[in-house]
């Protein structure tokens, strides 16, 4: 299975332990998030965390459409926060089909 450019950049923040998963670890987070990551098949609770987020931290929010534990390789994990800017400007700059920006309204 071929993975995308995103995937891949999620392996590299995964190995350089640029990126917090779930949102218990994103709260414990000062500042330094430069990116959300929201599986799109998440329940209303960690969307409206993922809005908190966003306000909170001032950064974008991507949705995935599919394949989010998968990418992060965290089973249950439906959000997640990059923390290294190079990293999440990256990503942004990567999105294909199965992510999209997210710019207001329901996920």
């Amino acid at each position: 299975m071929v993975k995308s450019k995103i995937e891949t950049y999620l392996g590299f923040c995964i190995k350089a332990r640029k990126i917090a998963l779930g949102s218990g670890a994103i709260d414990t987070l000062r500042g330094g998030v430069r990116l959300i990551i929201v599986d799109g098949a998440a329940a209303k609770n960690s969307q409206k965390l993922a809005l908190k987020f966003k306000t909170r931290f001032s950064c974008p929010i991507i949705v995935c459409k599919s394949g989010f534990e998968n990418a992060v390789n965290k089973v249950g994990c439906k959000i997640a926060a990059v923390t290294d800017g190079e990293l999440a400007k990256a990503i942004l700059n990567n999105l294909d089909e199965n992510y999209e920006l997210y710019a207001g309204g329901s996920f």
